[in-house]
Protein backbone atom coordinates (compact mmCIF):
# COMPACT_ATOMS: atom_id res chain seq x y z
CA UNK A 1 0.00 0.00 0.00
CA UNK A 2 1.26 3.49 -1.35
CA UNK A 3 1.04 6.45 1.05
CA UNK A 4 -1.78 8.46 1.35
CA UNK A 5 0.19 11.61 0.73
CA UNK A 6 1.79 9.93 -2.21
CA UNK A 7 -1.09 8.72 -3.95
CA UNK A 8 -3.80 11.87 -3.21
CA UNK A 9 -2.83 14.27 -6.04
CA UNK A 10 -2.51 11.00 -8.51
CA UNK A 11 -6.18 10.26 -7.36
CA UNK A 12 -7.56 13.97 -7.56
CA UNK A 13 -6.38 14.05 -10.63
CA UNK A 14 -9.35 12.03 -12.03
CA UNK A 15 -11.83 12.87 -9.30
CA UNK A 16 -11.22 16.15 -9.73
CA UNK A 17 -12.08 15.97 -13.37
CA UNK A 18 -15.28 13.89 -12.61
CA UNK A 19 -14.38 10.66 -12.09
CA UNK A 20 -15.93 9.31 -8.90
CA UNK A 21 -13.48 7.12 -7.08
CA UNK A 22 -14.69 3.87 -5.65
CA UNK A 23 -12.78 3.25 -2.43
CA UNK A 24 -14.69 -0.13 -1.29
CA UNK A 25 -15.77 -3.83 -2.83
CA UNK A 26 -19.17 -3.15 -2.43
CA UNK A 27 -19.12 0.38 -4.14
CA UNK A 28 -17.60 -1.70 -7.22
CA UNK A 29 -20.25 -4.45 -7.30
CA UNK A 30 -23.45 -2.26 -6.68
CA UNK A 31 -21.81 -0.04 -9.53
CA UNK A 32 -21.58 -2.50 -11.87
CA UNK A 33 -24.93 -5.15 -10.69
CA UNK A 34 -27.12 -2.25 -10.94
CA UNK A 35 -25.74 -0.41 -14.16
CA UNK A 36 -28.04 1.15 -16.55
CA UNK A 37 -26.24 2.76 -19.69
CA UNK A 38 -22.32 2.87 -20.11
CA UNK A 39 -19.49 3.65 -17.90
CA UNK A 40 -15.85 3.92 -17.65
CA UNK A 41 -13.63 2.61 -15.20
CA UNK A 42 -9.84 3.75 -14.66
CA UNK A 43 -7.51 1.70 -12.74
CA UNK A 44 -5.52 4.52 -11.40
CA UNK A 45 -1.57 4.23 -10.95
CA UNK A 46 1.69 5.70 -9.14
CA UNK A 47 3.15 4.46 -12.42
CA UNK A 48 4.76 6.82 -14.85
CA UNK A 49 2.31 5.64 -18.06
CA UNK A 50 -0.52 6.26 -15.37
CA UNK A 51 0.45 10.23 -14.92
CA UNK A 52 1.49 10.74 -18.70
CA UNK A 53 -1.14 8.50 -20.75
CA UNK A 54 -3.84 6.90 -18.80
CA UNK A 55 -5.17 9.51 -16.81
CA UNK A 56 -4.92 12.37 -19.00
CA UNK A 57 -6.26 10.43 -22.09
CA UNK A 58 -9.21 9.23 -20.29
CA UNK A 59 -9.68 13.05 -19.63
CA UNK A 60 -9.50 14.11 -23.28
CA UNK A 61 -11.83 11.10 -24.40
CA UNK A 62 -14.39 11.66 -22.00
CA UNK A 63 -14.90 15.23 -23.45
CA UNK A 64 -15.80 13.46 -26.97
CA UNK A 65 -19.77 14.11 -27.99
CA UNK A 66 -20.82 10.60 -27.01
CA UNK A 67 -19.14 9.57 -23.95
CA UNK A 68 -20.28 7.39 -21.14
CA UNK A 69 -23.20 7.86 -18.58
CA UNK A 70 -20.85 7.36 -15.62
CA UNK A 71 -16.97 7.72 -14.93
CA UNK A 72 -15.34 6.00 -11.84
CA UNK A 73 -11.80 5.27 -10.62
CA UNK A 74 -10.33 2.56 -8.09
CA UNK A 75 -6.87 3.03 -7.29
CA UNK A 76 -4.54 0.26 -7.50
CA UNK A 77 -1.91 -0.23 -4.42
CA UNK A 78 -4.32 2.23 -2.46
CA UNK A 79 -8.08 0.59 -2.49
CA UNK A 80 -7.13 -2.96 -3.00
CA UNK A 81 -10.49 -4.44 -2.06
CA UNK A 82 -11.68 -2.07 -4.66
CA UNK A 83 -9.80 -2.64 -7.18
CA UNK A 84 -9.89 -6.46 -7.21
CA UNK A 85 -13.37 -6.45 -7.21
CA UNK A 86 -13.33 -4.32 -10.45
CA UNK A 87 -11.19 -6.41 -11.93
CA UNK A 88 -12.93 -9.50 -11.23
CA UNK A 89 -15.30 -7.72 -13.85
CA UNK A 90 -12.41 -7.39 -15.92
CA UNK A 91 -12.22 -11.07 -16.52
CA UNK A 92 -10.52 -12.72 -18.70
CA UNK A 93 -7.97 -10.10 -19.02
CA UNK A 94 -5.28 -10.56 -16.43
CA UNK A 95 -4.75 -7.91 -13.40
CA UNK A 96 -3.12 -4.96 -15.04
CA UNK A 97 -2.17 -1.03 -13.67
CA UNK A 98 -2.94 1.51 -15.31
CA UNK A 99 -5.78 -0.43 -17.47
CA UNK A 100 -9.32 1.37 -18.56
CA UNK A 101 -12.37 -0.85 -19.10
CA UNK A 102 -15.46 0.23 -20.86
CA UNK A 103 -18.69 -1.04 -19.34
CA UNK A 104 -22.44 -1.53 -21.14
CA UNK A 105 -25.50 -2.34 -18.56
CA UNK A 106 -23.10 -3.91 -17.10
CA UNK A 107 -20.87 -6.17 -19.47
CA UNK A 108 -17.15 -5.53 -20.12
CA UNK A 109 -17.57 -4.14 -23.99
CA UNK A 110 -13.81 -2.71 -24.38
CA UNK A 111 -10.46 -2.91 -22.45
CA UNK A 112 -7.26 -1.09 -22.11
CA UNK A 113 -4.47 -3.10 -20.10
CA UNK A 114 -1.21 -1.77 -19.60
CA UNK A 115 0.61 -3.13 -22.46
CA UNK A 116 -1.85 -1.06 -24.22
CA UNK A 117 -1.25 2.10 -22.74
CA UNK A 118 2.57 2.10 -22.16
CA UNK A 119 4.46 3.97 -24.69
CA UNK A 120 1.50 5.39 -26.47
CA UNK A 121 0.81 8.70 -25.65
CA UNK A 122 -2.48 10.04 -24.46
CA UNK A 123 -3.82 11.23 -27.48
CA UNK A 124 -3.57 7.53 -28.83
CA UNK A 125 -5.15 6.67 -25.38
CA UNK A 126 -7.95 9.11 -26.25
CA UNK A 127 -8.87 8.22 -29.71
CA UNK A 128 -8.85 4.46 -29.23
CA UNK A 129 -11.46 5.39 -25.90
CA UNK A 130 -13.08 7.98 -28.41
CA UNK A 131 -13.50 5.12 -31.06
CA UNK A 132 -15.53 2.79 -28.55
CA UNK A 133 -17.75 5.90 -27.01
CA UNK A 134 -18.77 6.02 -30.94
CA UNK A 135 -19.77 2.21 -31.00
CA UNK A 136 -21.45 2.02 -27.26
CA UNK A 137 -22.48 5.08 -26.09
Amino acid sequence: MYPIELTTPMAKDLTDFGFESLTSASAVEDVITNMEGTALIVVNSVCGCAAANARPGAKMAIQNAKSPTKNYTVFAGVDKEATDKARSYFMPYPPSSPSIALFKDGKLVHMLERHHIEGRSAQMIAQNLVEAFDHFC
